[in-house]
């Protein structure tokens, strides 16, 4: 196995003990690693996006058993930070994962066990960048959900509007969705729209569609979309809330 196929850390591997683990459920909890240190980071939501989309490419294309997720997690973030112009230093990234995996240890210090997982960090980015054919720069949903929420805005009534936070749901639960693999098999547009959908479901708000022309809202963002593609990422969505609700 290769150096950068192993990390050190005070949680138990996730893979170890239990092979029914090796899957949504476990990739679900690194993804809240990946989201939770990006916060600590400052990381803005694109950057973040991308870490756990190379993430999920990275763990589409090789066996979990074979590299230790928390590690490749640490690659995705310092990698996604260069892809999406919010460079990061090596030294912050292992700092807070670290303090994330290990709550009750010290800093770590610059010595020799610090330079070593800086080198499995670096490594791992490298091997990342193999497996992934260099392809590491996607269409996140964030400038289109951006979009249909300016138009949506002019389209609604405005006490409505004001009174329901449609907004902040829909950027919550377009980032919750990075924990599972959607970002991986539809497109972004669609994602924006069933998640705004979903949002507008929350709170029971109805949009007025295009009458005349027998179109619903969604049908003059993306005439391509359909309402079963909507239900099936919502359904998607619905999963990672139900696995986040377990113990």
């Amino acid at each position: 196995m290769d150096a950068c196929a192993r990390l050190p850390h005070g949680r138990t591997n996730l893979f170890a003990e239990d092979p029914a683990q090796r899957g949504v459920v476990s990739h679900f909890r690194v993804c809240r690693f990946i989201i939770e240190s990006g916060v600590k980071l400052g990381m803005h939501s694109v950057p973040m996006a991308s870490a756990c989309t190379i993430y999920h490419k990275f763990f589409e294309q090789s066996d979990v058993q074979n590299y230790d997720p928390y590690l490749v997690a640490m690659a995705a973030i310092y990698l996604a930070g260069k892809v999406e112009e919010q460079h990061l230093r090596a030294r912050d990234i292992i700092n807070v994962c670290h303090r994330y995996l290990n709550p009750c240890s010290d800093p770590l210090e610059l010595d020799t066990r610090f330079w070593e997982l800086r080198d499995s960090v670096v490594q791992c980015e490298l091997l990342m960048l193999r497996v992934l054919n260099f392809h590491v720069s996607f269409e996140h949903p964030h400038k289109y959900l951006l979009h249909y929420l300016v138009s949506l805005r002019s389209w609604m009534n405005r006490h409505t509007w004001k009174r329901t936070p449609l907004a902040v749901t829909a950027w919550a639960v377009l980032r919750d969705s990075y924990h599972g693999t959607l970002c991986l098999h539809h497109p972004p547009q669609h994602i924006a729209i069933a998640v705004l959908y979903f949002a507008l479901q929350c709170y029971g708000v109805e949009v007025p569609g295009d009458v005349a022309a027998g179109r619903a809202w969604w049908q003059v963002f993306s005439e391509g979309v359909t309402k079963a593609v909507i239900d099936a990422i919502i359904t998607e969505i619905v999963r990672i809330y139900e696995m986040d609700a377990k113990p």
